[in-house]
Order: structure tokens, then C-alpha cells, then sequence
């Protein structure tokens, strides 16, 4: 999709430097975060019957599942603005009728009005540049009485798996200055009151968060090495690397390494991290 509008950055990133990534790597990150997703969708009651909006549905795992528990008396649309993913959703998907995809902003895209029951995030609704705006035009797609179930990162220094890495890289490359607070980015929702007021001003109400700390299986499990590489590429620790010295890859890949040596086990790198499962209510319904 063309680079434009108030989300053009983001798009442009997730077409040309993140997608791509994903896609490769989309097994390894659906093993990782796949149990949460599944603690989402018991939250937001997803059964039989049920239209489903998934926001950012990326390589479309979460999609799938979500197709299996509404079952084919009910929907599913995923939305994203990575043609690279969305090309691998389709692909996974395909035969299963109840499943479509929409290439778009999320926060502009031109929803059918009370077209859905639920909307459902798995990590897909932290990068918006106006969030506010967005789940305004989100709750456009909303029936009356729908909900939201979401899940979003709690900031880095509650995530083992993403500070560890990182504090390791920085021993050999300069850390950048803390983004914004309101910066979109995986740690955009990390403030509870933040996102409350977010979605209040966007017109839902019951509004909840759950804490959850749980422990995750780097890379979806596998040697020592696949979990260094996978860090590598992705997270905070990739952004780093992104415009460092290749010349630097080799020694950052080794502190990487012996920091996350002491987390192996038989099933893989085991390191914690922390989430808020969100919930909420379109409000005057």
C-alpha cells in the first residue's frame, strides 16, 4: 500500500524492513506469543458465530485460530498494513471462508458500520501515530455492545527477554535516546492510565487490564543459537543493530549469547516477560 497518510513511517517500515523479517521468522514468533494470543481470545468470549476484527493480524496465525472458534457461522477480518505479512496470511488461510483480509491503516480504513463483535489485538495496536483516532475509528466497526481484547507489552525493564538482550548489545553499541513516551512502538501501551484514558476519549467504556507475567519461549524453542539470532533480528535489540557496523555483528552476537546462556533449557531459551491483557466496551451501547 502506498506510504501515506498519518501512519506513513509505520508503513513504510513494515513493508520494506520489518515484514519481510516476520515473514521469515513468523514460526518462530507465532511458538512465542501464540499462548497469549490464546489468553486474548478467552477473554474477549470469542465462540461460534462471532465477527471477529483482527487488528494487525500480521502473517495471520492469530487469524487462523480465530476462524477456528468462530467457526463457519461466523467471520473474521484481518487488517494490516504489511502487504509482505498479509500475502502470508492469505496464504495460510486459504479455503477457509469466513476468513478475509484488508490491506489498510487502521486508523483511516473506511469500516462497513456495526459490521463486528470483537475487537481483537495481539500485539498489533501499539504503533498507531494517533491512538486516540484510531480506536474512534475502530469503534465505528463495533455492533452496539461490542468489545475489545487486546494484548500489549508492559514497559521493557518488565521484560527479561527484550531487556536482557538489549543491555548486552549496549556494551558494545551506543544506546539511543528513550523515544517519547507517546512514541508509537512495542512499548507504547505500557502505561496502564495512558491507554485507559486512550480508549475512554475513543468512546469505550469497562475499560480493564490485567497484568500477566508469564514465561516465553524465545524464538519458539530450539538451540541456543536460534534464540541469538532470532534476538538479532527482532525487537529492541534488532532495531540497535539495524544501522550499527556489520563489522559489529559478530562481537554484539557473542554478548548476546552469554547473556542468554544461563536461560537455556532442554525445551529451549526460557525468560520472562510481562504483559496487559486489555478489555473494554463500546461505550453508549
Amino acid at each position: 500500500m502506498d506510504a501515506t497518510g498519518p501512519n506513513a513511517e509505520q508503513i513504510r517500515y513494515w513493508n520494506e524492513t520489518a515484514g519481510p523479517k516476520w515473514v521469515d521468522r513468523g514460526r518462530m514468533l507465532d511458538a512465542q506469543l501464540a499462548p497469549l494470543g490464546r489468553v486474548v481470545m478467552d477473554r474477549g468470549d470469542v465462540r461460534p458465530g462471532t465477527a471477529v476484527l483482527d487488528v494487525g493480524c500480521g502473517c495471520g496465525e492469530t487469524s487462523l485460530e480465530l476462524a477456528a472458534r468462530v467457526g463457519a457461522t461466523g467471520a473474521v477480518t484481518g487488517v494490516d498494513v504489511s502487504a509482505p505479512m498479509l500475502a502470508a496470511a492469505r496464504a495460510r488461510t486459504a479455503g477457509l471462508p469466513q476468513v478475509r483480509f484488508i490491506e489498510g491503516d487502521a486508523q483511516t480504513h473506511p469500516f462497513p458500520p456495526a459490521s463486528h463483535d470483537l475487537l481483537f489485538s495481539r500485539f498489533g495496536v501499539m504503533f498507531f501515530t494517533e491512538p486516540a483516532t484510531a480506536f474512534a475509528n475502530l469503534r465505528t466497526a463495533l455492533r452496539p455492545g461490542g468489545r475489545v481484547a487486546f494484548v500489549c507489552w508492559q514497559p521493557l525493564p518488565r521484560n527479561e527477554w527484550m531487556r536482557v538482550p538489549l543491555l548486552a548489545a549496549a556494551q558494545h553499541l551506543t544506546l539511543p535516546a528513550p523515544p517519547a513516551p507517546d512514541a508509537p512502538g512495542p512499548f507504547a501501551f505500557g502505561d496502564a492510565d495512558r491507554v485507559r484514558g486512550i480508549l475512554t476519549r475513543a468512546g469505550f467504556d469497562q475499560v480493564a487490564f490485567e497484568p500477566l507475567e508469564t514465561t516465553l519461549t524465545i524464538a519458539g524453542g530450539g538451540l541456543l543459537e536460534q534464540a541469538v539470532e532470532f534476538l538479532l533480528e527482532l525487537g529492541p535489540t534488532g532495531a540497535l543493530l539495524r544501522d550499527a557496523d556489520p563489522a559489529l555483528r559478530p562481537v554484539v552476537a557473542g554478548a548476546v549469547r552469554d547473556a542468554i546462556a544461563p536461560f537455556a533449557r532442554a525445551n529451549g531459551v526460557q525468560m520472562s516477560g510481562a504483559v496487559w491483557i486489555v478489555t473494554a466496551r463500546r461505550a453508549g451501547s
